[in-house]
């Protein structure tokens, strides 16, 4: 079957999709505050009239490339342009204000490519296993193992689980709105007959991700020059290759599991390869000081857990992180149901989209190495510029998928909640997997309950929903335990705090306007947006 995928990604079309894909991919992980996620859901109504296998071999081409492309803004400019490659910008930096940028781009780029075809070829090997169980699952599974993926996105999501489960909550009513599936009546449509309908993901996915954020950048937007710091052609001596491909490895084997698990994300396996390399480096005192297993490592756990967000997408139909939640919308745009029959269903698809993953991290490698100086010069964009183009094209997206003008008062509405919520620090991911995972649970919620005649020992009838159920109680009580710890280690766990603050206190996992250098105005230093969510949190809590 995956011979037969090859066949199919390496025609002539979907190879110039594919070409596409992790040009488009680089180009948006490039810039600051646009991600894989973002740029999907805006090319979601151009694709309308694609074939599936090519529209999805794309969308992959744009999630790989933008995991690299995150890269090179934290090592050149010290502004990660996803908050998986936060961790990459501690090391990576000093290494190009110390004239070796062209090493560290290097061993990121390689360590991508090598972690993404392990983590490809694993894709490859566990999926099917994970189907061959999912298929034994009835609806009391499938809707626990729904929950969990609800409520882990939701708990580990930001340094507020409050905010996370306020966002949660709105996902879920967005979810609702519509007729309802099994008595018709209508639910949250306040007399308008263009709600019957519910509201389409595209319009939800374009608003939040590209209105929000363009509308969020706009109100900090400063006329500060950003300074790049210039680089040739990215090569590694016989030193740097030695002390790169064991961190390359162990990054692999921390990205993959973790991207594979609910709310796993790459920030947590970065951090933990990060943490790894400094204990096992012979170069202990290079570490703070640019060393160079401390960007191997994490950016190869970073592209091993792309490979392993893709496991439970396809073989479940579950997305743990914004860009799977897009690529999920996309399936579903398709008419193309994801989870365990999709295997069965759409095998020339899935295999074709499983080879293509690793054709396109064999492009990266090829383009990336000689473009990286066109890429560094991508960054001196003027960023009024680059979001008023993601406006217009997020308007003319939103208004592709029904051409209707109620749709675009409903982008601008989200996009307003989407602002919204990053000035207030709540996260947009567990809204977005809301919105598409909430019907998904209440249809397996109404079947398992419709079996046991209503009675709700029906939805505890099999093991493995109360396996996950216990998991679930897990999840809710660590923070308990995460304090119990904090109490008993307090070393360690201020060492942790202060390397993932940054990543936590984003208002958002897929917005890095927050990670900004530091503006001036009038001589006077400003207040980032991370700085003014900060003290806004604190003039939240009660005193005394």
């Amino acid at each position: 079957m995956l011979m037969q995928g090859f066949s199919t990604a390496l025609t002539p079309m979907n190879l110039l999709f594919a070409v596409i894909g992790v040009l488009l991919g680089t180009a948006v992980g490039v810039l600051p505050g646009i991600g894989p996620a973002m740029s999907i859901a805006l090319l979601l109504p151009v694709t309308y009239g694609m074939e599936a296998t090519g529209a999805m071999i794309m969308f992959a081409g744009i999630y790989y490339g933008g995991m690299y492309g995150g890269s090179t803004t934290s090592i050149l400019l010290n502004t990660p342009g996803e908050s998986s490659t936060v961790i990459t910008a501690i090391e990576g930096h000093k290494m190009a204000k110390a004239g070796r940028a062209a090493q560290a781009l290097a061993t990121a780029a390689i360590g991508s490519f090598v972690a993404g075809t392990i983590g490809t070829a694993l894709l490859a090997t566990i999926a099917p296993w994970v189907v061959k169980f999912a298929v034994s699952l009835g609806a009391p599974s499938y809707l626990a193992i729904m929950l969990l993926a609800l409520i882990a996105v939701t708990a580990v999501l930001g340094s507020s689980k409050l905010r996370g489960f306020a966002s949660l909550g709105l996902g879920l009513a967005i979810g609702l709105v519509g007729m309802d599936p099994v008595t018709g009546q209508g639910r949250l449509i306040f007399g308008q007959p263009l709600l019957a309908d519910g509201l389409d993901i595209v319009v939800v996915a374009v608003a939040i991700f590209a209105v929000g954020e363009a509308f969020w950048v706009a109100a900090h937007l400063r006329k500060t020059k950003t300074f790049t710091i210039p680089v040739g052609r990215p090569w590694m001596g016989k030193a740097d290759w030695k002390r790169s491909w064991k961190p390359w490895l162990r990054g692999t084997a921390y990205g993959f599991p973790f991207g594979a698990l609910p709310a796993g994300g790459a920030e947590i396996p970065t951090f933990l390869s990060y943490v790894t390399e400094k204990k096992l480096s012979k170069h202990p005192e290079e570490f703070g000081h640019g060393a160079i297993e401390g960007v191997a490592g994490p950016e190869a756990a970073n592209n091993a857990s792309a490979a392993g967000t893709l496991t439970p997408m396809l073989a479940l139909g579950l997305p743990t992180n914004a860009t799977a939640a897009v690529m999920l919308a996309a399936f579903m745009q398709f008419g193309i149901q994801p989870g365990p029959l999709l295997f069965e269903d759409e095998p020339q698809l899935v295999w074709a989209l499983i080879a293509s993953l690793f054709i396109g991290n064999t492009l990266l490698l090829i383009i990336n190495l000689p473009m990286a100086p066109l890429w560094a010069k991508l960054l001196q964009l003027p960023r009024p510029y680059l979001y008023a183009g993601i406006l217009f094209f997020a308007t003319l997206g939103g208004y592709a998928v029904n051409l209707q003008t109620f749709d675009l008062v409903l982008l601008l509405l989200l996009g307003l909640l989407g602002f919204a919520m990053r000035r207030f620090g709540i996260p947009v991911l567990p809204l977005i997997i809301g919105v598409i995972l909430g019907p998904r649970a209440e249809a397996q919620m109404r079947k398992a309950m419709q079996l046991s005649g209503g009675d709700p020992a029906g939805l505890f009838s099999e093991s493995i929903a109360v396996v996950v159920y216990v998991i679930i109680a897990v999840v809710l009580l660590w923070p308990l335990v995460a304090k119990l710890l904090r109490r008993l280690f307090p070393k360690t766990s201020a060492e942790f705090a202060d390397i993932v603050e940054p990543v936590l206190v984003e208002p958002d996992t897929d917005s890095v306007a927050a990670a900004q250098p530091r503006p001036e105005t009038n001589g006077e230093p400003t207040e980032t947006p991370v700085e003014e969510t900060r003290r806004s949190r604190r003039d939240d809590k009660p005193r005394g």
